[in-house]
């Protein structure tokens, strides 16, 4: 039953944070920046993490054909999305250890409260099974981990089930955050840290670039077998004709 407009409000916040018509009031602080700094270099994160995304995803129009590329970007997406978590996860200790400044900005909408934790997991889970796959290699990969009542389960099936439940909470994530983050990198100017949050971006794409030469260094077990008779859906996974 209906009672009001009450009953919509975490649903309207979500849409004003969405829209850009609901900002938090992040305080300025010397030398790091404080939370201004925080959610400058979360946003930062955030949008190197859509671009890599969004091409990863066009690597799934031919995964098979493009395995070394689904690879590599795989691997670059590893590091900021770890340092894109240790942003949000410094931010939420912030505010729950009671620090005045975080407590001032105050939380995101209850909303995007519950969605951030699902993202963060899907998000990790996708990217562990993802290099998981490339350590074991395709014949490895194929074993059954579960295998109850004609149901099975391998390495393979694994990240593709990760895959959707990422894919759900990351657009639901992106629909609510990339306004913001692109309204907060353009007109945020002159907080304090610049130095620090572009060390910290460098840093983790130099980390990403290595991890990515890495990984397809070892991904030959998935290339050698490019043009046999296997090949891969659209959520990366491998299928037999």
């Amino acid at each position: 039953m209906y009672d009001g407009p009450g009953e919509l409000a975490p649903l309207s916040d979500v849409v004003a944070t969405a829209l850009g018509r609901k900002e938090r009031d992040d305080p300025v602080l010397p030398v790091a920046g404080g939370p201004a700094g925080n959610a400058l270099l979360t946003s930062w994160l955030g949008l190197v993490l859509l671009v890599l995304f969004f091409l990863e995803g066009l690597t799934l129009l031919d995964v098979r054909g493009l395995i070394t590329w689904h690879v590599a970007l795989g691997a670059l997406l590893v590091p900021p999305a770890l340092a894109k978590t240790a942003t949000t996860g410094w931010r939420i200790a912030r505010y729950y250890s009671g620090q005045p400044e975080y407590r001032t900005a105050g939380p995101p909408p209850v909303v995007l409260r519950l969605l951030g934790p699902l993202v963060v997991l899907t998000t990790l889970l996708l990217l562990a099974s993802g290099v998981l796959l490339i350590l074991l290699g395709e014949e490895s990969s194929r074993h059954s981990i579960i295998d109850v009542l004609g149901m099975r389960l391998d390495w393979v099936g694994l990240h593709k089930s990760v895959f959707w439940a990422w894919f759900v909470a990351m657009t639901a994530h992106v629909l609510a955050r990339t306004l913001p983050a692109l309204r907060l990198v353009i007109r945020r100017h002159g907080v304090p840290g610049i130095s620090y949050r572009t060390a910290a971006l460098a840093l983790s794409l130099v980390v990403a670039a290595g991890a990515a030469v890495w990984l397809v260094g070892i991904e030959g077990s998935w290339s050698h077998g490019r043009s046999g008779g296997r090949d891969f859906d659209h959520g990366g996974i491998a299928r037999v004709h």
